[in-house]
């Protein structure tokens, strides 16, 4: 028995660095969220995009509970055949012909060792990053993050580190010294409120890249495995970056991330120079086999591509005319809508009607659903918020 409410004993112990929602989930399947009282919730939070294929995924569940009871834990020094299966399945997604992987525990570890790997193969220190872009909150990824609120309390950072408007080539190439050897991008940023680079950006990025011999990093972390309509946001715009991290939703909600390379780069890093305790463990690689069976499976980029379009569609009808509402926008099912008022009371409001949305920073509201989410459930969820944006704007 607990000592008080799970609300009580969690604010009492734990370190007080995260916003809270009140409510206690205590059980999830697919796009459904259930709490302390049985009371159901459409999740469009997904535990910041780590719910990729739903919660609790039968395929992801039974891999699981099959790797529990053979072996949970084997340092990246001995071999095993959980890594070995998902490493020959993460392979066949890579955009290159010859790829390898420095396995981890998260997204930030992903772009620490992103940022190490490209230091090590070029020889150069400095890396030029976007504004408004986010890569993540230990110290080499907070280096590369924009936002002041994270940066300040920290500083000083690591050292050689610019930033550039997110969308402006022109910028980033006035920003390549001599000394820069790496160009840090989220094909889609995410934590600034779903924010889709011009068209030709991406690819003018990657041949101002090419012709400085500069390496060109993706933090697909949010928007790659499929959540955009294509397994990586970077296809959108037929672009082969030289460095891809992955974390979130790769192992299904087991912690894991990835940071993957051309094979000639990632050959840079020598023995010993960058490991990881957890990194590869059997329990992580068997789960994250299981999401790529089921991404690939159920055909899922293409199924959030085309429930995304609607997702679009009815939020911008259910909002339309709304003074609140600036913008709404997305790609596949990584969607926003940026308001002209404060994000807390619209939230509250969604989460008294029955879904679990995201935010971005004080005036969007971010969306990041299971790819599984029902067409239904969809339908539901814009009603609800285009619901609570006009209460709001009745109430103003």
């Amino acid at each position: 028995m607990l000592s008080a409410s799970i609300p009580d004993v969690e604010d009492r112990y734990l370190a007080r660095t995260y916003q809270r929602y009140p409510v206690v989930v205590v059980r999830g399947y697919g796009a459904t969220l259930w709490d302390a009282d049985g009371r159901a919730y459409i999740d469009c939070m997904g535990g910041y995009g780590v719910a990729l294929v739903g919660h609790c995924h039968p395929h992801v569940v039974v891999s699981v509970k099959r790797q529990l009871e053979k072996l949970i834990t084997c340092h990246c020094s001995l071999y095993n055949d959980a890594r070995a299966y998902f490493l020959e399945k993460f392979s066949r997604v890579l955009p290159w012909r010859h790829g390898r992987v420095f396995l981890c525990n998260s997204g930030a570890e992903a772009v620490e060792c992103a940022l190490k790997l490209a230091r090590r193969y070029t020889g150069r220190p400095g890396v030029v990053a976007m504004m408004r872009g986010y890569h993540g909150k230990t110290m080499g990824a907070l280096s590369a993050t924009w936002s002041e609120k994270y940066r300040k309390p920290f500083q000083p950072l690591l050292p050689h580190f610019s930033f550039v408007p997110y969308g402006k080539v022109d910028a980033v190439k006035d920003a390549l010294t001599d000394e820069v050897g790496a160009v840090i991008v989220e094909p889609i940023q995410g934590e600034s409120g779903v924010i889709i680079p011009p068209d030709e950006y991406l690819k003018e990025l990657r041949e101002l890249c090419d012709s400085r011999d500069v390496l060109l990093v993706c933090d697909e972390i949010q928007c790659g495995l499929g959540r955009t309509g294509r397994f990586w946001a970077s296809e959108h715009w037929g672009v082969v970056p030289d460095i891809i991290c992955a974390a979130k939703g790769l192992a299904g909600g087991i912690p894991m991330g990835v940071a993957a390379a051309r094979a000639d780069i990632m050959e840079a890093l020598k023995l010993g120079e960058h490991t990881s305790t957890f990194g590869g463990n059997p329990l992580a690689c068997s789960a994250a086999s299981a999401v790529i069976d089921v991404l690939l499976g159920e055909r899922l980029p293409e199924r959030a591509r085309k429930l995304g379009e609607k997702f679009l569609e009815l939020l911008r009808d259910a909002v339309e005319g709304l003074p609140s509402v600036r913008e709404v926008r997305g790609l596949g099912l990584m969607l926003a809508v940026e308001l002209r008022r404060h994000v807390r009371h619209p939230l509250m409001n969604c989460l008294k009607d029955g879904v679990i949305a995201l935010y971005s920073g004080m005036n969007v509201i971010r969306l990041l659903p299971p790819l599984v989410i029902e067409e239904e459930q969809v339908e539901r969820a814009a009603q609800v918020i285009g619901s609570a944006l006009m209460t709001e704007d009745k109430n103003a």
